[in-house]
């Protein structure tokens, strides 16, 4: 009985820490749903900050939607300005009609022909426009026509490089750079055939016909009778003859492991085997800086590429390879046909259509 009052101290203070405990643990999931509410409310409010910049975003894009229609606005009424300068113009008589198209229509072709750097466009003008006039029948434009077929022929007579085949040209010289054959990594040629040795002289027994080192049997010699006795009993020929055809096959080895070539640029040689890599790619860069230029009409910069893109070739690359002979074909080529051409303007049909507009 005097330990019952220890007991229930024990008891009321297991129950006060349990009670301690729960209340420790309220308060930390209180705090923990605090600070849940908290993320809550600032991803809420990021969100809002995205969504009020979105919205400023759609505010300043609507704004300049606006001054877009307006340009459009304006651009409409430029080109219904155009349009009623069109019905002006095409109630004007018909010789001006087709004097001011095939001008516009001749101009139009000289402007592409400059950008393109080719004259096929202003040749199916000039050649259109013949047609029409043809057709028209007004014997006052004859001298339009005959303007025409003058610009027509000095045009033609231009030889202007045609800058896509040249291009295609590069292109395939560029693909081909990566299976050109370099001097520092020819392959050894091939040893020379031994010649065939001497057959083996025959052993004091005779035995059917050997087949030769090139797949041909050929007949042994049969001793004689009376040299039997004297032969030699451990086949003393048949060594030297195994000893001169081992010395021989040693020697073709030997010979195989060494290989005597001309080279006139050392360097090409001494190429590191991690330096194969930026050569090539060194040397397709230069091709396609040389395409790029020339598209760009730079033929002076395209020429400087050209060339020393082709003494890389030459220098590091086999020049007997064919794939080799082949790239510096084209890279002559193409170097040769590179050549700034100035594009001749149609000033005599362009003055007669002046003088037939008036």
């Amino acid at each position: 009985m005097r330990h019952v009052p220890l007991v229930l101290a024990l008891l009321l203070a297991l129950a006060a820490l349990v009670l301690a405990w729960q209340a420790h643990e309220r308060q930390r999931q209180v705090e923990r749903e605090w600070m849940r509410r908290q993320q809550a409310l600032q991803t809420e409010s990021a969100q809002s900050q995205v969504l009020a910049e979105k919205a400023e975003a759609a505010a300043r894009d609507a704004v300049a939607r606006a001054a877009l229609l307006e340009a459009r606005v304006g651009e409409v009424a430029a080109q219904r300005g155009q349009l009623d300068e069109l019905v002006r113009t095409l109630s004007r008589s018909r010789d001006e009609n087709v004097v001011g198209d095939v001008e516009a229509a001749v101009r139009v072709a000289h402007r592409q022909a400059l950008v393109t750097g080719s004259v096929e466009p202003l040749v199916a003008a000039l050649r259109q426009a013949d047609e029409r006039l043809l057709r028209h029948g007004q014997p006052r434009l004859d001298g339009v026509r005959r303007a025409l077929a003058r610009d027509l022929e000095r045009i033609q007579a231009v030889g202007m490089p045609d800058l896509g085949a040249l291009a295609t040209k590069l292109d395939e010289v560029a693909h081909a750079v990566d299976d050109l054959p370099l001097v520092a990594a020819a392959q050894r040629t091939a040893a020379p055939a031994a010649p065939a040795s001497a057959p083996a002289t025959a052993p004091a027994r005779s035995r059917p016909a050997a087949p030769s080192r090139d797949g041909s049997a050929k007949p042994q010699a049969a001793p004689a009778p009376g040299a039997a006795a004297s032969a030699p009993v451990g086949g003393g020929s048949g060594l030297g003859a195994a000893w001169a055809t081992f010395a021989e096959r040693t020697w073709s080895e030997m010979r195989a492991l060494v290989q005597v070539r001309r080279v006139d640029t050392p360097a090409a040689v001494l190429l590191a085997p991690e330096q194969r890599y930026f050569l090539r790619e060194n040397v397709k860069l230069r091709v396609l800086h040389a395409r790029l230029a020339l598209m760009s009409r730079q033929f002076d910069t395209a020429r400087a590429d050209l060339r020393a893109a082709q003494a890389d070739i030459e220098r590091y690359f086999e020049r007997d390879a064919p794939r080799t002979q082949a790239a510096l074909e084209l890279l002559q080529q193409v170097t040769q046909q590179a050549r700034d051409v100035a594009l001749p303007r149609p000033d005599e049909t362009l003055t007669a259509l002046a003088a037939a507009a008036r």
